[in-house]
């Protein structure tokens, strides 16, 4: 089942441009080790869904993953064929903006060797670049 928002109150909305680093997101709360975006871009619903299936079955539900993102701003995409101009179109999917050094899920309860390995392999799910850091690195 993919994420999507249960409700909202405008369904459709502007996309932003991601210039900015992100600043609210950029610290660690909860995990051992993350994967932290190093470029700015959107990230799929579908995309999001794919890096979360690799982590379980890599891990065998030994360990505990965090999300923090989640796909909430709408992107909308015209039909084949059609001019350009008028108005937007339909909801095609959801999208959550990942600015540079936003976090993006968390993980505890592994080893460094397997955590390094799992957030390698979800990390070529996602359109962004990303790095794995882990939490005695950071001190």
């Amino acid at each position: 089942m993919l994420l999507t928002p249960k409700r909202w109150k405008f369904r459709k909305q502007h996309v932003k441009p991601l210039s900015w680093k992100s600043v609210r997101w950029s610290y660690i709360s909860f995990g051992d080790m993350w994967l932290k975006a190093v470029t700015s871009w959107y990230l799929s619903n579908k995309q999001l869904e794919a890096a979360r299936k690799v982590v379980v079955r890599h891990t065998r539900k030994v360990w505990q993953i965090r999300f923090r993102v989640f796909p909430n701003t709408p992107i909308t995409k015209k039909w084949l064929e059609m001019p350009m101009g008028t108005w937007k179109w339909d909801v095609d999917h959801y999208a959550a903006a990942v600015r540079k050094w936003k976090i993006i899920f968390e993980v505890s309860w592994l080893a460094e060797e397997d955590a390094r390995k799992v957030l390698i392999s979800a990390w070529k799910k996602l359109s962004v670049r990303t790095r794995v850091v882990l939490k005695w690195e950071v001190r």
